[in-house]
């Protein structure tokens, strides 16, 4: 696949190097040509010097080849932006902006933007060690009516089988981490100490998962 990344920093130029390995057509953009010093000498990639949302170093960069996009600069607007021109524009199929403020995170997927927000991402692993019985957002989708939940279980489970928790076109449990291995959820799959669980749930019933997977019965 011929992938654009846009921002040579720590994580585009990791990002790049990881894509190239794995077999990917990668041209990496930037606006600081010193920038590329991060990426290893003979990485196998191209390099292309501008601003991400500028057309003419797009068709540089061959974006109307290029089967996904990141944007992964050190400015909000200026991923977003992009991003925006590579899907609207020239359709880009598979296209993420990195957003440092998770206000701004949730209105560009509600834009149909995928994004990755550093700082959501970093608060929600404190939150995971500090309130293990609380839900942990993972995913949502472009409206947020349907989202990915994680929530250690609680000790009223153990033993327990997990199959009603399942609501139907409510809520579905995907998987469970037991022992530090992840497995898909089968029927009868019963409650062990120490499991985390995933979720897929409309957003207008995660109070009622909550309250479902609490201690009182």
């Amino acid at each position: 696949m011929h992938v654009i990344v846009v921002g040579c920093g720590r994580v585009g130029s990791e990002l790049a190097t990881s894509l190239v390995t794995a077999g990917h057509d990668v041209v990496i953009v930037d606006k600081h040509p010193a920038s590329f010093r991060r990426l290893a000498e003979g990485w196998g990639g191209r390099t292309v010097v501008g601003l991400g949302f500028d057309r003419d170093t797009l068709a540089v960069a061959g974006v109307r080849e290029a089967g996904a996009l990141a944007a992964v600069t050190s400015g909000d607007n200026s991923n977003v932006l992009t991003a925006r021109i590579a899907r609207e524009y020239y359709q880009v199929p598979n296209v993420v902006a990195r957003i440092y403020d998770p206000r701004r995170a949730v209105i560009y997927q509600r834009l149909g933007i995928p994004t990755v927000a550093t700082v959501t991402w970093t608060v929600d692993q404190v939150v995971r060690r500090l309130l293990p019985d609380q839900l942990v957002t993972e995913w949502a989708d472009a409206t947020g009516q349907v989202v990915l939940v994680e929530r250690s279980l609680s000790a009223r489970w153990v033993g327990r089988s997990l199959d009603p928790l399942e609501v139907p076109d409510v809520c579905r449990l995907v998987s469970v981490t037991r022992g530090g291995a992840p497995r898909l959820a089968r029927p009868g799959l019963i409650g062990q100490e120490g499991d985390i669980l995933h979720l897929a749930v409309r957003k207008d019933h995660l109070d009622q998962l909550q309250r479902d997977l609490g201690e009182e019965s």
